[in-house]
């Protein structure tokens, strides 16, 4: 591959030594991904994957605010507000890179310093190397869009431990560095002034390096640290979130009255009530998943559902356009999301379900 593609595009993708880096490079929008650069992100790893004097892949953020804010989610506005398909066309393409990232054959090395969310969790949160730091803030929080965690999100929380998954899921909550290894989003915790070091260190690494070695070079710059503050709420937050209904979610905060109680529900209380059903469905489906794709082809399903829905283009005016932090759900209330409005974002969608190349 050459060593220098796109050098000052949104994407910057190069080999330094025996690393192929990625770059996102959009500081300015803390790195948001656009469809052209999910698809330069493919063709990069393209290139990495036949390139034998690459041995490891680095995917970083370009600037000091983070990896990746998201995905466009202005431009999916307008082309939801005029039915267009823009959704239907970077979910996919989005989702396969997901898949293809998690079966990448390579040691694919992810710092997730500062801000991650969203778009940025799913070319991050699949990687085989995770790396956090003490900036790291870390989130899902599309329910507040009136979405869900997608990008193989359910997958991810579905496999945290206990009820933890369920938990960032409902309320779009950060995770810190220490909290995103817990819920198994990431390994290892660097701190931020090593990550120039360490990164200095993947591009001196040998050719054939297994991922168990890269696990070792992490590790000699990593603080150990495995658990934060929410890890310390384990155990209540399994008991809140033990229930397959929003409902039973909130009578049993409601019950239990803490300070702690009435802020989540709080938190919930601002969120699509749409959202969270659709979501909570979504996560307890993925429990019994067998693989990450099953879970993205129903997260797609439901993708298209949301592009279409009022919902949707309600909660990103209230955060994103206006910014006036007032959506009105539509409906308003948990009890008011009927089945037959849940179940058109778990129906098949025939020709356009999603399907991974064999290639990949």
């Amino acid at each position: 591959m050459n060593d220098a593609v796109a050098a000052d595009g949104d994407l910057v993708a190069r080999r330094e030594g025996s690393a192929g880096i990625i770059r996102l490079n959009r500081p300015k929008a803390i790195n948001a991904v656009t469809l052209e650069m999910f698809h330069d992100i493919d063709k990069a790893l393209d290139g990495f994957e036949a390139d034998p004097d690459v041995a490891v892949i680095v995917l970083e953020g370009a600037g000091e605010r983070g990896l990746c804010a998201g995905g466009d989610i202005r431009a999916l506005w307008e082309s939801s507000k005029v039915k267009g398909d823009l959704g239907k066309i970077l979910w996919r393409d989005e989702y396969i890179l997901n898949a293809r990232i998690r079966k990448f054959p390579k040691p694919y090395v992810a710092f997730m310093d500062g801000i991650v969310m969203g778009g940025g969790v799913g070319l991050s949160a699949h990687g085989r190397h995770r790396v956090v730091t003490e900036r790291t803030k870390l989130a899902m929080p599309e329910v507040g869009l009136g979405f869900f965690p997608d990008v193989g999100g359910t997958y991810l929380l579905s496999r945290s431990p206990g009820e933890i998954g369920t938990y960032f899921g409902l309320t779009g909550t950060t995770m810190n560095g220490p909290d995103a290894i817990h819920a198994k989003f990431a390994d290892a915790v660097v701190p931020s002034a090593k990550l120039p070091e360490l990164r200095e260190a993947l591009t001196r690494v040998a050719l054939g390096t297994t991922s168990a070695e890269i696990d070792r070079l992490i590790g000699g710059f990593a603080t150990g640290e495995t658990s934060g503050p929410v890890a310390t709420m384990q155990a209540t937050i399994d008991r809140w979130f033990a229930h397959d209904r929003m409902q039973d979610i909130i009578a049993a905060m409601k019950a239990d009255g803490s300070d702690a109680a009435q802020a989540t529900l709080k938190t919930l209380a601002e969120k699509s009530p749409r959202g969270m059903v659709v979501t909570l469905k979504l996560l307890r489906l993925a429990r019994r998943a067998a693989t990450l794709e099953e879970c993205l082809v129903r997260e797609y399903r439901a993708a298209l559902e949301v592009f279409a829905s009022d919902d949707f283009r309600e909660g990103v005016r209230a955060a994103v356009i206006d910014k006036d932090r007032n959506p009105k759900w539509s409906p308003a209330a948990i009890e008011d999301v009927t089945p037959e409005m849940l179940a058109r974002y778990f129906a098949g969608i025939g020709a356009d379900e999603l399907t991974f190349p064999n290639s990949k």
